[in-house]
């Protein structure tokens, strides 16, 4: 008896640290972060991938609200997920958290007076789309130094997306356009030369989004395959040099080959062939690291090679179309699609 007690203590001791609580009290709000946050915002908050979330003017102009509801719904197609397996009492433990980043309460603008969306168009365009993108879509890149342009200490956030809308209430919007942010490009208003109705119609503008999303203009793409796969009429060694020769036809540099087992077998049992070829070029891995650094689980390409028991020879490679869903960054879409091209192209050089 006593030592299914113990068992039983330590399995609720065991599963309260995994998902970052106390074992008999409330969730551990410093915890959950370092679980689910720190990687990309940073430990203190100061950013990384992700943005800057202790940052005192951010602080000061969202609510509580807002934050639940981003960690609740993320932002879908720029790079932060939606946290749904997070119970409310975690979640707000970890609003909690990052509220004790901020030296006091957020104080938000007075709720304005409607604006013109149309007139608040032409606004944005002259002084918003620089960084935030002509639809307000957001910057490109990552809060990451190199993945962004060095005088931007943050990637401007995504405006037209349905986790931003979702999350922040017009007078969150409001409150950001007046007062702007420091430490980031974004500037007050009145340092823009913005009126308070130039404000109230660019917020109203920058609302509109929402009748694009409910349209169909969100989030697109059902999920693909996660692999491409051929079986080659040829041989082993004729299906690794057409592989090869294929790479290089592509303007492709072979950058390094080793058998599927490499360091982790003495040899190959029973005499089974497997090879993976790794290729690529500078410019191309370079555009991908930028777009999202994450991108270099999969860098270089590679193409695999494997002789089944059977004597049939197979090619795979990982499926480029699911890099948009998997990292949840919609500027991978255009770079995807061409590596899926790519890879195409070269198994189709060896497909039956």
């Amino acid at each position: 008896m006593k030592t299914r007690f113990g068992r039983t203590i330590s399995m609720v001791v065991f599963l309260s640290i995994a998902w970052g609580s106390s074992a008999f009290g409330e969730p551990d709000g410093a915890r959950l972060y370092a679980i689910n946050c720190a990687a990309c915002h940073g430990d203190r908050g100061d950013g990384g991938i992700g943005v800057p979330l202790s940052l005192p003017d951010f602080l000061s102009s969202v609510t509580d609200e807002y934050l639940f509801l981003t960690i609740r719904h993320g932002r879908p197609g720029r790079i932060m997920p939606s946290f749904q397996h997070l119970s409310d009492q975690q979640t707000r433990a970890i609003v909690r958290h990052i509220r004790n980043w901020a030296a006091g309460e957020p104080k938000l603008a007075a709720k304005g007076t409607p604006g013109d969306p149309r007139r608040g168009r032409d606004i944005f365009a002259r002084h918003c789309a620089r960084c935030h993108g002509p639809l307000g879509k957001g910057g490109t890149g990552t809060g990451v130094n190199f993945t962004r342009l060095h005088d931007q200490p943050v990637v401007a956030p995504g405006l037209n997306n349905a986790g931003f809308l979702a999350a922040a209430s017009d007078r969150i919007i409001r409150t950001t356009l007046l007062k702007g942010r420091r430490g980031t490009p974004m500037q007050p208003a009145a340092k823009m030369g913005l009126s308070i109705q130039d404000v109230d119609d660019v917020g109203s503008y920058i609302r509109s989004f929402e009748k694009g999303l409910e349209n169909g203009g969100g989030n697109s793409g059902a999920a693909a395959e996660p692999a491409l796969i051929t079986t080659s009429p040829l041989p082993f060694a004729e299906t690794v040099e057409r592989i090869k020769q294929a790479i290089s036809a592509r303007h492709q540099r072979i950058i390094r080959e080793h058998p599927l087992d490499d360091g982790l077998s003495t040899g190959r049992a029973g005499g089974r062939k497997h090879l993976v070829i790794y290729f690529g070029n500078i410019r191309h891995i370079n555009t991908l690291l930028t777009i999202d650094p994450r991108m270099g689980l999969f860098l270089p390409n590679r193409v695999t090679i494997m002789e089944q028991n059977d004597g049939k020879v197979v090619v795979s490679a990982v499926n480029p179309l699911r890099f948009r869903n998997l990292f949840n960054n919609a500027n991978l879409e255009h770079t995807s699609r061409e590596m899926h091209e790519l890879y195409s192209a070269i198994l189709g050089e060896v497909s039956e």
